[in-house]
Parts: structure tokens; sequence; C-alpha cells
């Protein structure tokens, strides 16, 4: 089965670029280990990120992706702490 497309938004880059390196080198990884490849492996969220998927970064930070089936595209909305800035 083909991989999915993983697209990263304006906003998602501004969160990476305030990873550190251990933490880009982490995420790069999952991207292309894992979102790639089984998209549906984090948690579906509710609420106002309803239609939107969670994966663990780190202990505080996560990767918000939502997934488009039809294109086979994952869209990386964020990846940052969901405890605030």
């Amino acid at each position: 089965m083909r991989e999915y497309e993983i697209r990263i938004t304006q906003q998602a880059l501004k969160d990476i670029r305030k990873l550190s390196p251990k933490m880009k080198n982490k995420l790069k990884s999952i991207l292309s280990e894992v979102l790639s490849k089984t998209p549906h492996e984090g948690k579906q969220l509710v609420g106002d990120l309803k239609g939107n998927f969670s994966l663990r970064l780190n202990i505080y930070d996560r990767i918000v992706y939502s997934i488009d089936e039809d294109n086979r595209i994952v869209y990386i909305k964020r990846a940052k702490t969901h405890h605030g800035d």
C-alpha cells in the first residue's frame, strides 16, 4: 500500500522551529516511520478538535494532525504542548 504524503501547516512550522534538535529528530522519525504509514495510530480528538488526531511527541508535546483519505495526505497542524506555551 502506498504511503501517505505529509504536509506541514504554517502554524506547525512555527511550533517545530521552537523544538529542541532532539525533538525535531524524533518528530522527523515519527512522520516518516509512523504517520506516513499508519496515521490512524493516533488518538481521535473530540470537542473543538474533532476530526483531528493526536500522537505523543514527548511527555508534554503532541502532534495534532488530520487525514485526507481520498488523497492519502496527512496534514500536520500542531507540534507542541497542549498545556499552554
